[in-house]
Order: structure tokens, then sequence, then C-alpha cells
């Protein structure tokens, strides 16, 4: 029987319940048994960004309530630039050809997948759930030879970014509803986002 597993990657820095929904909205949708949440180590699209451990503590910490969710250190254990195709090629040999992978991702980076390294091996290794939020639009979206299989799924709920989040820390107002709580707690423990500029 093949098991059918969601892959969630992302910087987390912080996750918040943008991620979240995705991720419940997704298993719902597509029937997965597993969403795997998966922070970046080196994310190549990046500028600056919290320590791996720090990420990955917050993944930990925002997703252990749902059973549906896991967190994975594959990328975070893997030296050099975070390559989506590096990661999905490992979880392939590790979880066999029984497995069908679910990559999902927001409109806007689904509109940016052409740019992807590896893209060309991405149909053979995962199918594709663009997120669509209220106010985002995959108008502009035209899957070339090759692509994956792209699932377009409508998901209504809050608008929230970590770049938004990161500002309201950085202006004292704390994270309030955008995290879980726990998230939270572990932010202003560490005194994260707190620095001035970040690009």
């Amino acid at each position: 029987m093949e098991r059918r597993i969601g892959i969630l990657g992302g910087t987390f820095d912080p996750p918040h319940e943008g991620h979240l929904m995705a991720a419940r909205e997704s298993a719902a949708a597509l029937a997965l048994e597993r969403v795997l949440f998966v922070p970046a180590g080196e994310p190549w699209q990046k500028g600056r960004y919290s320590s791996p451990e720090d990420r990955f503590m917050m993944t930990v910490l925002a997703t252990s309530d749902d059973p549906v969710m896991a967190v994975s250190r594959i990328e975070l254990d893997r030296p050099g630039p975070t390559y989506t195709v590096d990661t999905l090629e490992q979880l392939r040999a590790f979880y066999g050809r029984t497995t069908a992978f679910f990559f999902i991702l927001g409109a806007d980076a689904a509109l940016n997948l052409g740019s992807w390294v590896g893209l060309e091996l991405l149909a053979e290794l995962t199918d594709v759930i663009a997120v669509l939020r209220p106010g985002s639009d995959l108008g502009l979206l035209e899957p070339g030879e090759g692509w994956p299989e792209v699932h377009v799924l409508k998901v209504d709920g809050i608008e929230v970014s970590s770049t938004a989040i990161r500002d309201c820390i950085r202006a004292g107002e704390g994270p309030g509803p955008l995290v879980p709580s726990r998230v939270a707690e572990y932010i202003e423990a560490r005194g994260l986002f707190l620095e001035v500029a970040r690009p």
C-alpha cells in the first residue's frame, strides 16, 4: 500500500500558524498520513537567519501537539547550501518507492519554481501542493515541460509571514497569536529577533 507524505520545507524563522494551517489543510485534502517539516540548513535564496538549532527547536515546539506532523533534521545535518532536490532524493532513498511525496509550498514560491536547482528531477520525486491563500494569485503560473504535477489548494485563514512576526518582535509588540504559545515562550527566553535590520 502506497504511503502519502507531505513535505513542508522552509526557514521557519519562526514557524507560525500559517505553516501549521497549510500542513493541516494539505493533509486533509490530499489524504496525507504525515506532514514532515524540514527546516532549511543553509537556505540558498535567503540572507541572514537564526541558528539552525533555534529554528529546529521552534519547529519542534510548533508541531508537537499534532500527531500528523513531524520534524526532520535532514537538511540541518547536511553541510552546504540547501536544495530541495537533494532532500527529496535522500527521503526517497529512506522511504523507498512505495511512498508518494507531496511538496507543500506557498503561491509565491510556486511561481518561482522554474528557478529551482534540479527542477528537471523533481517530477520523478514529488508532486507539488501550491497553497493559495486569500490575496495570492497563481495566474502567472505556467508549468513547463517536465515540471512536477501541481495541486492548487485554496486555504482560508490568517495572512501571516515570518518577516512580519520578526518586525513585530523588534518593535516590542511580541508575536501575539501568530505563533503557538510554546514558540512565543522560546523566542522570548532566547531573545530572538531583537537585532536591528535583517535583509
